[in-house]
C-alpha cells in the first residue's frame, strides 16, 4: 500500500556496505522501520542520507505492507528545517538524548497523533530558545503524559513514589525520592517551555531529578534503557 504521511527520524543504522535502517515514528501509522538499499552511495535520486538526521521532520512517501517486516521508503522531503538543532553543539548533544530516549519509549505500530504534535511543538520550540538547560528534565516529565504514565500532581507532598507516581508525606516504599526532586517536578509540571529559560533549580537538583525521570521510566517502560548520550548530557547541564 502506498502511504504519505509525516514522519519524525528516530535511529538509523548502517546495513551491508550502502543500504540502510531507517527507524521514524510516523504521525499516522506509528513506529515504522524502513530498508535503503544503496543510499550511502547513490548521489542522485529522492533518498540521501543527509535527510535523515536525529529528530529530522520529514514528508514521506512509502509502501507498507503492515506486516511487522521492514518497509520500502521512494520518497522523503524535509518538510521544516531546523536552524540550530544540528548545528549548534549544546542542542545537538540534547537532540540524540531526545532520540534516545523515544527509541526506548515508543514501540507501537498504531498512530499517536498528541505524541506527534508533542514532539512538533518542543522541538521547533528548542530550535527557536537560547538556552536548553531544563530541557532534558521538562521533556522526560512532560513525554510520560503521552505515555501513559505521567505523576500524580494533585497532592503536593515532600516526597515522590516512583513506583507509584505519586507523592506523599513520608518516604515509604523502596522507590522514594526526596524532597528536592519532588520540588523540582512540581516546578517542571508547571512550567512551560516558553518560561524554562527563568525556572532556577541548583544543579545538584537537576542532575538528581535527570536520574530520578530515568529510573522513573525504567520502573513504568519495559526495556528501557539509559540513553548512551546521558554522560554528554550530564557534563553540558549538570
Amino acid at each position: 500500500m502506498l502511504v504519505s504521511t509525516r514522519a519524525f527520524v528516530i535511529a538509523t543504522v548502517k546495513y551491508a556496505e550502502a543500504d540502510l535502517i531507517v527507524t521514524c515514528f510516523t504521525e499516522q501509522y506509528g513506529l515504522k522501520t524502513y530498508l535503503l538499499r544503496g543510499v550511502l552511495k547513490s548521489r542522485k535520486g529522492k533518498l540521501r542520507p543527509s535527510l535523515f538526521q536525529p529528530l529530522t521532520l520529514l514528508q514521506l512517501e512509502a509502501f507498507h505492507k503492515d506486516k511487522g517486516t521492514l518497509e520500502r521508503m521512494q520518497e522523503a522531503k524535509v518538510l521544516k528545517p531546523y536552524q540550530t538543532l544540528h548545528t549548534n553543539v549544546v542542542k545537538t548533544a540534547v537532540l540524540l538524548f531526545v532520540a534516545e530516549v523515544l527509541k526506548y519509549s515508543i514501540r507501537e505500530e498504531a498512530a499517536n497523533v498528541p505524541l506527534f504534535q508533542f514532539l512538533e511543538k518542543v522541538l521547533y520550540q528548542l530550535d527557536a530558545a537560547q538556552h536548553a538547560t531544563h530541557f532534558p528534565n521538562f521533556f522526560l516529565l512532560k513525554l510520560s503524559e503521552y505515555l501513559g504514565f505521567y505523576p500524580d500532581f494533585s497532592n503536593e507532598a515532600p516526597y515522590f513514589n516512583l513506583l507509584e507516581g505519586i507523592f506523599q508525606q513520608q518516604p515509604h516504599g523502596d522507590f522514594c525520592e526526596t524532597g528536592e526532586v519532588s520540588q523540582a517536578l512540581f516546578l517542571l509540571h508547571r512550567e512551560t517551555q516558553e518560561t524554562l529559560p527563568v525556572l532556577k533549580i541548583a544543579k545538584p537538583v537537576r542532575l538528581h531529578t535527570l536520574e530520578a525521570l530515568l529510573k522513573y521510566y525504567q520502573l513504568h517502560l519495559h526495556g528501557f534503557k539509559t540513553p548512551k548520550s546521558l554522560p554528554v548530557v550530564q557534563q553540558l547541564f549538570y
